[in-house]
Order: C-alpha cells, then sequence, then structure tokens
C-alpha cells in the first residue's frame, strides 16, 4: 500500500469509526455529515470525494465489519467444519462453546459495532448481527443432521433469536463477563447441566 491508499484507507476507517459512533446514541436518520466528519476530523469535500451518500458510508462500514469477521473464523471455521464432518451424528451437538467462541470473541472486540446495530436493526445489515453465526455454524450442522432447508429457518430462528438476546444483554454489560462464561450460558440454555454457574464461579 503506498502513502497515497495509506491515506485514503485511514481517512475511510476514521470516518467507518466515526459513524459507528454516533450510532451508539442516535438513530442513523438523524445523523448528518457534518456530525460525520467533525467526529472524524475530516471536511466535507473530503466525505463526498469518498461516498455519495452516508447510506454508502454505512455500507462499507459493514463490508469492513464482514471482512474482519472472517479473520476471526479462519482457522476455527476449519476446526469446526472438521468437527461437523467427522463426528457420528450421535455426537454432534447443534451448539456448543467450541463454535461460540470466536463469533463471541468478535462481538466482544467490536462491541461498538454490535451496540449500534441493535439500535439500528432497520439500517445496518442484518448480517451485522447473526447473519455470519447462520452461515458457518448453523446450517452446515442442520445440514449434517439433514434437515432440510424448508424446516432449517424455523430452527434458525429459533437459536438465532435466544444467542441474541443473551449477547444484547452481555453488551448492555459492556462485555465485562468473559467469553467463556457467555458461551457456557448459551450452551447451558441449549443443553442444561449446570456448567454455566461452575463457569461463571472459576
Amino acid at each position: 500500500m503506498n502513502k497515497s491508499e495509506s491515506k485514503y484507507f485511514n481517512t475511510a476507517l476514521a470516518m467507518d469509526n466515526a459513524l459507528i459512533a454516533l450510532l451508539e446514541v442516535k438513530d442513523l436518520e438523524y445523523i448528518t455529515v457534518k456530525e460525520i466528519c467533525e467526529k472524524a476530523g475530516v471536511n466535507r469535500s473530503t466525505f463526498y470525494l469518498h461516498y455519495e451518500t452516508i447510506t454508502d458510508l454505512v455500507n462499507e462500514a459493514m463490508e469492513s465489519v464482514d471482512t474482519r469477521f472472517l479473520s476471526y473464523f479462519a482457522q476455527d471455521t476449519k476446526d469446526i467444519w472438521d468437527k461437523i464432518n467427522g463426528n457420528e451424528l450421535s455426537e454432534l451437538i447443534l451448539i456448543t462453546q467450541d463454535y461460540l467462541k470466536p463469533y463471541l470473541r468478535f462481538i466482544s472486540d467490536n462491541r461498538n459495532v454490535y451496540r449500534a446495530s441493535f439500535r439500528n436493526p432497520n439500517n445496518m445489515q442484518a448480517n451485522i448481527r447473526y447473519g455470519n453465526l447462520k452461515k458457518y455454524i448453523l446450517e452446515p450442522i442442520l445440514e449434517k443432521f439433514g434437515v432440510s432447508g424448508k424446516i432449517q429457518q424455523y430452527y434458525i430462528v429459533y437459536y438465532i433469536e435466544g444467542i441474541a438476546a443473551i449477547i444484547k444483554e452481555w453488551l448492555k454489560r459492556d462485555c465485562m463477563d468473559s467469553v467463556e462464561v457467555i458461551a457456557a450460558v448459551i450452551e447451558e440454555c441449549v443443553r442444561p447441566s449446570g456448567g454455566a454457574d461452575r463457569k461463571e464461579n472459576e
């Protein structure tokens, strides 16, 4: 990356971060280009050099988040697929801590993005909240179980809504509980065994 490209990238990143910070405290329709520029430390002409509208900036910010998410799952996805494909059905569990931890680590490291997405669910791409969990974890396991595509959506909605509610509460607490504790809580909700209490007290 040359100096010009680096400057362009840093400016775009500053505007992405400014938008996300503003989305944590107000709805998208009330955010102005002026506010974004002030928070990012750039002028309006710089904004319009990069984007035509705030929607363009939102789309870029979400693409950036998706790219970062995939980097968290690079090795973990291979491990997950190995487990899914290598296990007998009787040994396969739909939701486990192994599958959840990389997802939760990403949320913890990008908590401002997730808080903004819960505040603005209609304006930020839906997959920022649960699309990657669905694509990389739930759908492959449901396919392994032989659950048909038409029925899969019911399973996915059931699990996603419950997981999203736990994540939303975790974000309210600024992710103070560890990834391990939250993964154990989610797994416990699916497969009660008393393990989450033990994890919290460790």
